[in-house]
């Protein structure tokens, strides 16, 4: 087993406590700027970062990669779309905690496009999650329109991740990862130029497309990319799955909302879905 540095796992938790900070900062911000409008500026700035630190990317744009990178593109768009509308329309704890249910359904998208055999554990997992998601959506007999967004946004995830698995051996890791951030940014200039582009109306609302751009995507897809060349992905998942937690404590920490313990048990059961989704193998035989 390669050795991992120490700072390898404080600095990935650093990418999952970003990641929820986001959350609590796009609240507002799509309240004073459209969500097509507000992801088009800020993946237009993070595709330019990540250009501006590597021009030579460019090049390798070849039909090949085109022919994947696009495709997972709009996967990616759609799930970023249909995750600030979730925003937009219920909390940023419960739209982090439906995010997070990517981790879930992944293996399940696998087994069915790529027929991967699914554990027992994943199933565990499955049952969990559904409990979870029913304490924090059913209200009554309804779902509210927010968590349907937000399963739509965990269900786009899911397929990019095993599009992303399926189609990234052998390819340029970089060169995708920037195709697919332009592809987000295109997608989303088309639902933004629809109705006219409104620019960001003051200095609040920047620094959110700012914070996001530059450490919630460019910093955070460098820094995942390096921290997954030192550790398992298993090991990555799971600090990267604390991004929900933090989401829900930032947003009661700054006063955005208060959690109802119906929502903290929900949550809870979905974080230890994603736990055993994504624990160690070397646990295996506890589960």
């Amino acid at each position: 087993m390669k050795k991992t540095p120490i700072f390898a796992a404080p600095v990935l938790l650093s990418v999952a406590i970003v990641w929820g900070a986001a959350f609590v900062l796009m609240k507002p911000a799509i309240e004073q700027q459209p969500v097509f409008d507000f992801l088009a500026t800020r993946f237009t700035i993070a595709t330019l970062i990540m250009i501006a630190v590597r021009p030579s990317v460019l090049k390798k744009f070849t039909p090949d990669l085109l022919r994947v990178g696009v495709p997972l593109g709009v996967l990616l768009g759609g799930g970023y779309i249909t995750q600030t509308i979730a925003l937009q329309t219920t909390t940023a704890a419960i739209t982090g905690f439906l995010t997070g249910l990517y981790v879930v359904l992944t293996p399940l998208f696998a087994w069915f496009v790529v027929k991967q055999k699914i554990a027992r554990k994943v199933w565990l997992a499955v049952a969990l999650a559904t409990a979870g998601l029913a304490l924090i959506s059913i209200n009554g007999v309804s779902i509210e329109l927010g968590q349907i967004w937000g399963i739509a946004c965990a269900i786009l995830f899911a397929a990019h991740i095993v599009g992303l698995g399926s189609w990234s051996p052998g390819r340029d890791a970089y060169a995708l990862t920037v195709l697919q951030l332009a592809t987000t940014a295109s997608v989303c200039w088309v639902g933004a130029l629809v109705d006219g582009y409104q620019t960001p109306p003051n200095g609040d609302v920047w620094f959110a497309i700012l914070f996001t751009a530059v450490f919630a995507t460019a910093v955070a897809f460098f820094v995942q990319t390096w921290a997954q060349g030192l550790m398992d992905a298993s090991r990555v998942a799971i600090i990267l799955t604390a991004e929900v937690v933090f989401a829900a404590l930032i947003s009661v920490w700054v006063g955005q909302e208060v959690l109802t313990l119906k929502t903290i048990l929900g949550g809870a059961l979905m974080l230890v879905a994603m736990l055993v989704v994504e624990w160690p193998r070397r646990l295996k035989a506890l589960i």
